[in-house]
This record gives C-alpha cells, structure tokens and sequence, in this order.
C-alpha cells in the first residue's frame, strides 16, 4: 500500500530524468559535434602548416644537424673498431685466407733476410731485416691495393649516383637502379653493388646492405650515400633531388681533391728524395767502395749508428707524411 502512495512521486521524478536525458542528448550532441569539427580543422590547419614548413630553413638546419650528427657517431664507432687482417684482405679486392697470408709474409721475410746475408750484412741485421719485412712489407701492399680500389670506387661513385637519380626520376624502384648499376658499371664498382643487390634479395634492407658495404669500402662517399637514404627513409621528402644534391657535392670533392693534390705535389717529390736520399747513398757506396762502409755495418759502434739513423730516418718520413697528407 506504501508503494502504490509513491507511485506518482516515482513515476514524476523518472518523467523528469527522461526528459532531461532527450535535452542534453540533443544539446551534447550539437556541442561534441562542435568539439569535433573545431578539432578537425585544427588537424587540417597543422597538417597544413608540416607541409608548409618542410622546407623552411628551420627544418633544414635540423636535417642538417642530424646528419652531421649521424656522421660524427659513425666515426667515434670506426675509432673503436680494430680491423681485422680478414677485413684487411676483403677491402684489398683478395681471396686470399689470413693463413696464406702469413705463409707468404714469411717467404717474403725468408727471401729477405738470405738476400742481406749474402750482401755481407751481419747475422743479427738480416735477421731484423727479414721480421721489418715478414711484418711490414705484406701489410703495405695490402694498403696499397686497398687504396687503389678504392680509389676507383670514389671516382666512378657520382656516376652511380646519377643513374640512380635518372632511374627514380623515370618511375624505377631503387633496387632496380642499384641492380642497373652492378650490370653495367665498371670494376669494382659494379662487385659492391652486386654484393648489395644480393644482400637485399637475401632480406637484408638497403640501409643494412650499405653498412656491409661501408665495412668493405669505408669511404666516405658511400657512408653519405647511406645516410642520405636513411634519413629519407625516416622523414620522407624527394629522394631523386636529395640524391642529385649528394652527386653535386661528391664531384666538387673530386674537383677539390684534384686540386689539393696538384698544389702539394712539389712538396710530395721533395719529400721522397729527401726520404730517399740516406738509404740510396749508403747503398751505392757499400757497391762502389765496400770498406768505406765496412766500420759501419761490422762494428758494433756501426750498429748503433745505423740504429739511430733508421729511427731518425722513420721519423722524418712520418713527419712528412702528415704534413702533405691531406684527410677530407
């Protein structure tokens, strides 16, 4: 009986709610649908404004700083890095296995310290003589080849660039530019590249076949290369020009490293005949007149001298070398 003297009260009190439940359904949805077109145009006017800014000077200078910082990090990393002999023998273009490698050092030092036994040098010195040659000389060539292949990398590099360039520019995915360039590129250009092509079909990604290819040409060129793709990767923008750019400033290198090596190259050949001059003369004398040099190479006095001659000598030639050897 209670219930049915509430009834009314119950009945009133839920008219209200429904009542209020249909106003703020109607009202709350015209406001959320506000809410919700302010915020849209909002997104539109910032997305606007990205696209706007890409390429304001700001987002520039921040590309810029990233790079410089990507390149400042590889180069602490290539600091910590020993090289290895292996890696030694794979930038020298060799197939050779590090222990054919020391077999042959020690026939090169064998055949060394017979040839300067038989030129009347005293035990102990063809000794020494065949180890400075054992160690130094296999490791030098190494150097050089080395050098030279890369060398021909740097100066056909740009070209590679530029097909890649022309390729994006007409539709061609780049892994398809890069396997154009390891079909028709000269040596050993065209050799990376096919390791890079095959490093990609073997589900590396290009980023990661660029590393490899950096630790088998550590040459800057490629290292920009890598950088230059990655970025792109990460923020977006127009590959094509971003490359163009890259070959631009890789030519004016050349150009730059042409010129300084025109401008030192006084100072280069003054340097090897200075370089050359002792150990030349002390060795058309022991021909010429060989007890001139005999109190030299047989006394002990002799010894010490020659000692001393060849770490002066050492030193000098290093001195040299860092002041005409220009790194860029």
């Amino acid at each position: 009986m209670e219930f049915e003297g509430l009834f009314p009260y119950i009945a009133a009190l839920l008219g209200f709610v429904a009542v209020g439940g249909v106003g703020w359904a109607l009202v709350g949805d015209s406001d959320s649908a506000a809410k919700a077109s302010k915020r849209l145009g909002q997104m539109k006017t910032e997305n606007k404004d990205a696209v706007k800014n890409k390429n304001t000077p700001e987002n520039q200078a921040q590309r810029r700083k990233q790079l410089l910082s990507t390149i400042r990090a590889q180069e602490r990393e290539e600091r910590r890095v020993k090289l290895t002999l292996e890696a030694r023998l794979t930038r020298a273009g060799l197939s050779l296995s590090v222990q054919n490698f020391w077999i042959g050092s020690a026939v090169f030092g064998v055949v060394a310290c017979i040839g300067a036994y038989l030129l009347r040098t005293p035990p102990l010195i063809s000794i020494a003589i065949g180890a400075v040659v054992a160690l130094g000389l296999p490791r030098w060539l190494i150097g050089v080849l080395a050098q030279g292949r890369a060398k021909k990398f740097t100066e056909d590099f740009p070209n590679a660039i530029d097909v890649i360039t022309r390729g994006i520019k007409s539709g061609l995915p780049v892994n398809d530019c890069l396997r154009l360039i390891a079909l028709e590129s000269p040596e050993p250009l065209a050799t990376e590249f096919r390791k890079l092509t095959e490093s990609v079909r073997g589900g590396l990604s290009i980023e990661q076949g660029l590393e490899k290819m950096y630790a088998r040409m550590p040459t800057s060129e490629v290292r920009f290369f890598a950088i230059v793709l990655s970025i792109q990767q990460k923020t977006g923008g127009n590959l094509a020009e971003a490359l163009g750019n890259l070959s631009t400033v890789l030519r004016s290198r050349k150009l730059l490293r042409e010129k300084i090596k025109a401008l030192s190259g006084e100072a280069v050949a003054s340097a090897f005949i200075i370089g050359s001059l002792p150990p030349g003369i002390g060795t058309l004398v022991s021909f010429m007149q060989p007890s001139y040099m005999a109190p030299l190479l047989e006394t002990p006095r002799g010894h010490i001298i020659i000692a001393i001659a060849v770490v002066t000598e050492a030193f000098g030639v290093f001195v040299m070398r860092r002041m005409i050897n220009f790194k860029f």
